[in-house]
């Protein structure tokens, strides 16, 4: 339970919606900032301006996955006015408080060095990605099937990157009958690949494997698939790069030899917002009663 929390949501999109109904669940006092649209009204919940007073007393300060840009504005698809946090806005915030955002920007950094706030950032821990994984491989097939005049089983596809939405990836395209390569760096995941009943490849020797290659889901978050790969290919083949924005794709000259590469980053929020909402609702619930705990046993050792 969150008895005693008073935790601020600034912005998001709909999976913020499952994270507050979860502290509310929990009995947290819960502030929504940003939230003018949505017609809805939450049972415990009170809607407010965004304001130096409202910051005053807060516990928790939750922002959107995507935190703020690097002027501190907070996107929000409920709200039509720009919502922008200023050093003035975070100077009152008390000194128990704990910003969570899913990845933070320079300005949400910077801010927290200089005024010793406490921020979380929880998008790249291990269980969080694990569990988006699983609506990121549907989303990522789903764009396959959608895109492509050929079945995923029998089809020759690459994953590039054998971290936790690479393994996921590999395992499902071999679930279908796909005949899965996948490219790595590290000794030890090249073993794992081969443990697995997959082709292993360096990364290194990609071009070598792309000339009969179906399907590329590239998971590597810097430039692999170079134009000398993409000559390689075929013209029926697809790419779709789930790596983080601006992905590890040649897109100009993929475009150029007539081959279709797709950027999808983030697609647990677009395919599955229910399940990704609900996966950083129980991630962010753990933390933050954890931060409660914490404090008091704090106050405790204090006394």
């Amino acid at each position: 339970m969150l008895t005693g929390i008073h935790a601020a949501f600034i912005g998001g999109d709909a999976r913020q919606l499952e994270v507050i109904k979860k502290f509310i669940e929990l009995d947290a006092a819960v502030t929504l900032i940003g939230f003018d649209n949505w017609e809805s009204n939450f049972t415990g919940a009170v809607k407010r301006p965004l304001s130096a007073d409202v910051l005053r007393d807060v516990d928790a300060l939750i922002l959107p996955i995507v935190g703020s840009d690097d002027k501190g504005y907070v996107e929000s698809i409920f709200c039509s006015k720009p919502l922008q946090l200023t050093e003035e806005l975070l100077t009152v915030l008390p000194s128990r408080c704990c910003i969570y955002t899913g990845m933070a920007r320079s300005f949400l950094r910077n801010m927290a060095a200089l005024h010793n706030l406490s921020l979380q950032e929880f998008l790249n821990r291990d269980d969080v990605a694990i569990y988006n994984s699983i609506p990121t491989v549907e989303g990522a097939l789903m764009m396959a099937i959608q895109n492509t005049d050929f079945t995923i089983h029998n089809s020759i596809s690459l994953v590039l990157g054998l971290g936790r939405v690479g393994l996921s990836m590999a395992r499902v395209l071999h679930a279908l009958g796909a005949h899965v390569r996948v490219g790595a760096r590290k000794s030890a995941d090249l073993a794992r690949i081969f443990e697995m009943g997959l082709t292993p490849f360096h990364i290194d020797e990609l071009s070598q494997h792309v000339d009969d290659a179906d399907l590329i889901f590239n998971t590597i978050p810097h430039l692999v698939i170079t134009a000398k790969v993409i000559a390689n290919m075929q013209h029926h083949a697809l790419i779709i790069d789930l790596a983080s924005k601006p992905g590890g794709t040649d897109f100009r000259y993929a475009e150029k030899r007539g081959i279709k590469a797709i950027l999808a980053p983030g697609l647990p929020g677009i395919v599955a917002p229910k399940t990704a909402g609900q996966i950083t609702a129980n991630i962010l619930s753990r933390l933050v009663f954890e931060q409660m705990v914490n404090g008091r046993n704090q106050n405790g050792s204090q006394g």
